[in-house]
């Protein structure tokens, strides 16, 4: 609703995109009920709607444009040899970042990978040499919320952040990379999302640096929480919009739920 008041106000248009890389996880009928739930609050949106899982050819020319440059290596870690790795006395506490614990390195090398990428393997933006490769004048984005310009610290970016992952050996492509290339692909100007996401925003800049992308501006939202405080998610059975509706709540209601005026400020 946040993102939609924002295109109607400045006359912009909204769009709605499938974000479905993790096939795993996606259901037709799960699909089915967010264009029912968001047409039900009064959302229309551009046809046709972009489907991520459509375009894993545009995601593997962006992986291999970076490999190219030497930004990417190979990464066999799981997630309990990371753990193991942080659980070393002379590690310290864990640092969590957008993706988890922040990777120690362990398979970063010292020199970039020679040959292509390989296939059905994790790979892994390296931070140091990503940053080392642009100027820290340029790692900034604009707010709207108020607070301007924000720029991106380039210690934080790797204490802070780290080795993010840009392809899971499972679906080829990440989050992250996903949609910095869908955004510019669509010449989005204004991305909406949770203040839980600014890090990964941060990630996302670094990217369209790399890749000579522009960056939207951003708004991050406060998060809807419960009465005591935590933020509501499926994985803790948070109420769906359509139990909502079939209470009898109208959108106007929905609205008020989570105190949000009819426009975004």
């Amino acid at each position: 609703m946040l993102a939609s008041d924002l295109a109607r106000d400045i006359g912009g248009t909204f769009h709605l995109r499938i974000e479905d890389i993790d096939r795993s996880r996606a259901r037709d009928h799960w699909e089915a009920q967010i264009y029912t739930d968001l047409a039900w609050l009064g959302l229309r949106w551009e046809h046709p709607v972009l489907r991520q899982s459509e375009r894993m050819d545009a995601y593997r020319q962006a992986l291999e444009t970076l490999w190219r440059r030497g930004f990417l290596y190979p990464c066999s870690c799981r997630r309990r040899d990371i753990r193991d790795a942080l659980a070393a006395p002379q590690e310290g506490a864990p640092v969590y970042g957008p993706d988890g614990p922040v990777y120690p390195g362990t398979c970063r090398p010292a020199a970039p990978p020679a040959g292509s990428p390989p296939h059905e393997t994790a790979l892994r933006l390296d931070m140091r040499r990503a940053l080392q490769s642009l100027d820290p004048a340029s790692l900034w984005f604009e707010e709207t919320t108020g607070k301007g310009r924000i720029s991106l610290s380039p210690c934080e970016l790797i204490d802070g952040v780290g080795d993010v992952v840009l392809a899971r050996r499972d679906m080829g492509t990440s989050y992250h990379l996903s949609v910095v290339v869908d955004d510019a692909a669509q010449g989005i100007t204004h991305v909406t999302r949770g203040e839980d996401l600014f890090e990964a925003t941060a990630v996302h800049v670094v990217l369209q640096r790399l890749m000579d992308m522009p960056s939207p501006i951003y708004q991050h939202h406060r998060l809807i929480r419960d009465a005591e405080g935590k933020r509501l998610a499926k994985r803790d059975d948070a109420r769906s919009i359509a139990r909502y509706r079939e209470d009898g709540l109208s959108p106007a209601d929905i609205r008020q739920l989570v105190d949000l005026t009819p426009r975004h400020q």
